[in-house]
């Protein structure tokens, strides 16, 4: 039960420290846990001229797997149908976009952190 009541915590510690790596490597960081009916994007940056939708999985443990291994095919086609979503609330011509996966494995102090750029694709594709 404890368990349970840490995971939102985890995950919005996992997805502060994913926005600073992120600036750091000079993404702008347009939205936070943007939420529509379908579900929620943890982030939407700009990188060079690139929309990126970031998924970000934090683990306290690698008991059950790796954090982007949490990122199932079924969880990138919700994803894709997210993007589609934030796109069409936008406007306009759909600028190139690409879905990035943040792991983080939380271990003390020193946190382990992998950016995958371009972890998946959307199928069929956000834009041309």
């Amino acid at each position: 039960m404890q368990r349970r009541d840490r995971r939102p915590a985890t995950a919005r510690w996992g997805e502060g420290l994913a926005a600073l790596l992120l600036r750091i490597k000079g993404y702008r960081i347009e939205a936070r846990n943007w939420r529509c009916p379908l579900g929620e994007i943890d982030l939407v940056c700009r990188h060079r001229g690139t929309l990126v939708f970031v998924e970000v999985k934090t683990r306290e443990s690698l008991a059950a797997g790796r954090p982007e291994e949490a990122v199932t095919p079924a969880k990138q086609a919700r994803l894709a149908r997210l993007a589609a979503a934030y796109l069409a609330r936008r406007g306009g011509p759909p600028p190139p976009c690409r879905f990035d996966v943040v792991a983080i494995h939380r271990r003390g102090l020193l946190p382990q952190l992998r950016h995958l750029c371009d972890a998946f694709r959307a199928d069929p594709p956000l834009s041309r």
